[in-house]
């Protein structure tokens, strides 16, 4: 089925392909100048050129030349260099150019009449991609990654368990370690930190978030199977000089995070990234004997350089060290007294991470859409824990490689990726008396090829070939359409292939939190924990209807996805609240997506996002079909920008979720007994921000208003000890509303 599906989406791409008219596209060339102060004029080394809505463009070169392909999907170029001002240049009809930036001066009086908005699918992107901008970050505290989706319907965000405060992701009705997440296109969390690091990268980090629902591209590994969440950071060259951020709320947690940008001589710059938390206050809100929230230390340090080039070269390095130490349980357990039943039930979670990366690019100053690049990175991993009298220790030591050449075929009609990658992982683990240690080397080559006939269709087709240490080789096809059925009408298509193994300690630390005995349903090889790899089929199908209305644009957007797992491994709550069996899938498992959102600017300067989503997640448990527990079928998401031309800004977002699956416990004592769904209930956060001269800022906000929490989220709270002690079944706000307040301020 899947081959007839495949081989009609390549017969119709073809048809469509044939059905176009060829172009011609030209090279535009010429000089970026500054224009001082003083109405001097110098050339710019370095300036960036960019066709507006996509990711091609050009570097300016010696005394300010470039060499610049017309593109086919806009006309539009965007010019910039630190310490100038933008230039937007409409290029039709243009072959050479002198373009001229004004160097930075205040501008006063000026009236905005256009705004960028704060998420946006690129009308011509071939792989439909939502990114998320500086702006919508914004609408709400951001302390960490886990938190930058408030404000976004795609992403789901929730807690772990009611111990250690670990917010975990979905997409697509999947957990997060079933998407593949990579900071600026390199494998960043992953493995042994597929849940907690999330919490690694700060708010105030992030220049923008790009999400691709469903398959995504072959270069960027194989491991994505319900979509890829890219991150990427400031950057030294672009940031600005100095900035700072603090934080602080009723729960008494402070947070701090410092930019410092710093030029080294004319050719290099680099960037000092800094974070803080500190939280030493024992909340019990709901005086069950536990700690809210666990007590909480974290730093986290990152440097990175840029080399400022003449020759279209880029060379990147960067290193970061992360530390957590983090204390919970209940509220009077001390982190030195001994582990046992006599004793306060604790937990202590202590995290150290060191990673390092570099990136090379060379782009073909006579061909600009041809370069070449290489992406390296490695990483050190280590996790020292206690959950009550459970006992985990993991380390992870990684290494990754990937290199990328891309070209076209006689035009920019066919252009092409190829390249090869290397990824090297090394766990070992031990939770009590069991220990579980693995090598994973993989090399692996993969093929991207695009056409794009015209403006209106385009065409996306890769495969990867990976050659496993254990499981030998596997293929991952990838496959994305799009087709402009009317001029602000896309229709794009998707399917690919995806492969993972699985962590099942470090995905599910919830069930440390817990007096629940551990079943590893396992071959005897014990490879993997003695489990196969997750194998996973995805297809995707998106509309977007970009409109007008009074003047104000708008757009509507609907998708549905379908996950088929071919192997998965299953994590089963159902054969009674003192277990939990982890096995290869017996069954069928499949996960399907709807999703309808609005953006509309709904008066001036206030923005407008409504949407409604659907989950259909079921796996076999045992022999019988079940929904996924703990996860709402139906989502109703509603989110308000108001700004004022006085750079007051107010952002309201409303969370409603429906009814939840709890697994049934009704074989537990009587009173530990609950109920098998949860209610429907919603979550309301806001937040008032207020800007001077674009350099300060406050901001103050309250999570959860309308102080709706999960009554008793800890089963058997008041006897730690019992086999039926449970903190895994969260499926609702673990504590009320939260007020917050903060300050920015920056040196451009």
């Amino acid at each position: 089925m899947r081959s007839i599906l495949i081989s009609f989406l390549l017969l119709f791409s073809v048809m469509m392909l044939k059905a176009q008219d060829h172009h011609h596209s030209d090279i535009i060339k010429g000089k970026v100048y500054g224009i001082q102060t003083d109405g001097s004029r110098q050339a710019l080394v370095g300036a960036n050129l960019k066709w507006e809505g996509q990711n091609s463009g050009a570097v300016s070169t010696d005394g300010g030349n470039y060499v610049l392909e017309r593109n086919g999907n806009t006309s539009i170029l965007i010019v910039s260099y630190i310490s100038y001002n933008n230039d937007t240049i409409d290029m039709s009809h243009k072959d050479e150019l002198i373009i001229e930036l004004i160097a930075g001066v205040e501008l006063s009086a000026a009236e905005i009449v256009h705004r960028r908005k704060s998420t946006t699918i690129g009308h011509f992107d071939l792989i439909g991609t939502e990114k998320l901008g500086e702006h919508e970050l914004g609408k709400a505290a951001c302390c960490n990654l886990s938190e930058s989706f408030e404000t976004s319907p795609t992403i789901d965000v929730s807690f772990t368990d009611a111990i250690t405060g670990t917010r975990q992701i979905r997409m697509l009705g999947l957990a997060g370690p079933y998407s593949q997440l990579t900071k600026e296109n390199m494998p960043d969390i992953r493995g042994l930190s597929a849940i907690n690091g999330m919490g690694f990268i700060p708010g105030t980090w992030i220049e923008s978030i790009q999400l691709i629902q469903g398959a995504g591209s072959v270069v960027n590994g194989y491991e994505s199977i319900a979509g890829q969440i890219n991150t990427e950071l400031q950057r030294p060259q672009s940031m600005d000089r100095f900035f700072i951020n603090l934080y602080a709320n009723s729960d008494r947690s402070a947070e701090g995070n410092m930019h410092i940008k710093i030029p080294l001589g004319k050719k290099w710059v680099s960037a000092l990234l800094l974070h803080g938390k500190y939280n030493d206050y024992r909340h019990d809100s709901n005086d069950d004997g536990f700690m809210d929230m666990p007590l909480n230390r974290k730093f986290v340090a990152l440097n990175r350089y840029e080399w400022i080039n003449t020759k279209n070269i880029h060379l990147e390095i960067g290193a970061r060290y992360t530390y957590l130490d983090q204390i919970g349980g209940q509220v009077d357990f001390d982190a030195q007294q001994k582990m046992d039943s006599l004793n306060p039930w604790g937990m202590i979670n202590h995290i150290r991470k060191m990673d390092a990366w570099a990136k090379f690019g060379k782009v073909n100053s006579l061909k600009p859409w041809q370069s070449t690049a290489v992406q390296i990175s490695g990483s050190v991993y280590n996790q020292d824990a206690r959950y009550g009298l459970n006992e985990y220790f993991g380390e992870e030591r990684s290494f990754y490689l990937n290199f990328i050449h891309q070209s076209r075929i006689g035009n920019s009609k066919h252009e092409y990726k190829v390249g090869a990658s290397y990824l090297y992982d090394y766990f070992d683990e031990k939770l009590n008396l069991n220990e579980y240690k693995r090598t994973e080397s993989v090399p692996g080559i993969f093929a991207e090829y695009t056409y794009k006939p015209s403006e209106k269709l385009g065409v996306v087709a890769g495969m990867r070939a990976d050659l496993h240490n254990k499981y030998g080789m596997f293929y991952s096809p990838r496959f994305h359409l799009r087709y402009e059925l009317f001029p602000k009408t896309v229709l794009r298509v998707s399917a690919g292939h995806g492969q993972r193994t699985a962590n099942i300690l470090a995905e599910h630390t919830s069930i440390l939190a817990s007096s629940r005995q551990i079943f590893i349903h396992s071959d005897k090889s014990g490879y993997g924990y003695g489990l196969n790899p997750e194998k996973a089929w995805n297809y995707g199908v998106n509309l977007t209807q970009k409109f007008e209305l009074a003047y104000r644009e708008g757009a509507i957007s609907t998708s549905f996805y379908r996950t088929d797992f071919q192997n998965q491994i299953v994590f089963d709550m159902e054969q009674g609240p003192r277990e939990v069996h982890f096995y290869n899938l017996r069954g069928t498992s499949f996960a399907n997506s709807f999703q309808f959102k609005v953006d509309y600017e709904l008066v001036k300067r206030l923005d407008v996002r409504v949407a409604y989503r659907y989950y259909d997640v079921k796996t076999t448990y045992g022999d019988e079909l079940k929904s996924t527990p703990l996860l709402a079928p139906h989502r109703g998401f509603i989110n308000l920008a108001y700004n004022t031309r006085k750079h007051w800004k107010f952002d309201l977002t409303v969370n409603i979720q429906g009814e939840k699956r709890i697994p049934d416990i009704s074989d537990a004592a009587q009173p530990y007994e609950r109920p098998t769904e949860s209610p429907v209930f919603a979550i309301i956060n806001a937040q008032i921000s207020k800007q001077w001269k674009e350099r300060f800022d406050i901001y103050v906000g309250a999570e959860n208003i309308g102080n709706y929490k999960q009554e008793n989220p800890i089963i058997s709270a008041e006897d730690p000890y019992s086999p039926y002690f449970d903190a895994s079944l969260v499926w609702g706000p673990l504590f009320g509303i939260k007020v917050y307040a903060g300050m920015r301020y920056k040196i451009n």
